[in-house]
């Protein structure tokens, strides 16, 4: 077992049978490696990709679920006018899923696939690495005020270990592991959480007044920008 940066990646290799005179061979393979011996954690997640590496995720542990932080899913409504502003405004939201690193894990790849199967596997429901909804809601802004619609989604971490095996080995070992929890989106209502959506608004800036006066001029009551 070595640790890398505060991380445990533990490895092993394939024991076959031998003659008496390759045993110090197998043994010398058995022998844990120094930690600049061994491959960067990406490195194993990349060939885990690539299908270089036949790769399982053992144990997963999903963490409970909680709403995440509320972003803004729609353009902005600028009220240029001195009365209320009521207006239908679209909105689109797409959250996917990232791993302990903070790297992106693609919907449809084989990490996002190879979890799904485990996660399946052990709690008898999919799990999916990305989630997109998109709706239309009215919303009224105060003269002088910005509007948009912002949404949070809900959110749960899945923790397992990368068991990586080569059919050669790389690095001394046939086998290599390495832990990583992934965060992604979870259906609506897991662990009594539901997915949130509300209209914000705040009041205009100096330079944002400045330009509504000009488009107010122009006619326009009130001005969608992304």
């Amino acid at each position: 077992m070595t640790k890398r940066n505060g991380r445990t990646i533990r490895y092993g290799s394939r024991l076959m049978a031998l003659p008496t005179a390759a045993l110090g061979l197998v043994a010398a393979m058995t022998v844990p490696a120094a930690a600049d011996d061994g491959p960067a954690r990406e490195q194993l997640i990349a060939d885990c990709a690539s299908g270089e590496g036949k790769c399982s995720f053992n144990e997963p542990t999903l963490g409970k679920a909680y709403l995440g932080d509320f972003r803004q899913v729609s353009n902005s409504l600028y009220n240029c006018s001195t009365s209320d502003a009521t207006q239908s405004m679209g909105w689109a939201d797409t959250v996917g899923s990232t791993d302990s690193a903070g790297v992106s894990v693609t919907a449809g790849g084989k990490i996002a696939g190879l979890i799904d199967l485990s996660v399946t596997a052990t709690y008898s429901h999919t799990w999916s690495s990305s989630h997109t909804e998109n709706s239309s809601l009215n919303m009224t802004v105060k003269p002088g005020e910005v509007g948009w619609i912002s949404r949070a989604q809900v959110m749960q971490t899945v923790s397992g270990t990368w068991q990586t095996h080569y059919d050669s080995p790389k690095w001394g070992h046939y086998f290599w592991f390495v832990p990583d929890t992934v965060t992604g989106p979870a259906p609506n209502g897991t662990d009594g959480q539901s997915n949130a959506v509300t209209v914000k608004t705040r009041k205009m800036t100096e330079s944002e007044k400045a330009s509504c006066s000009a488009e107010a001029k122009q006619g326009r009551a009130f001005v969608v920008k992304r």
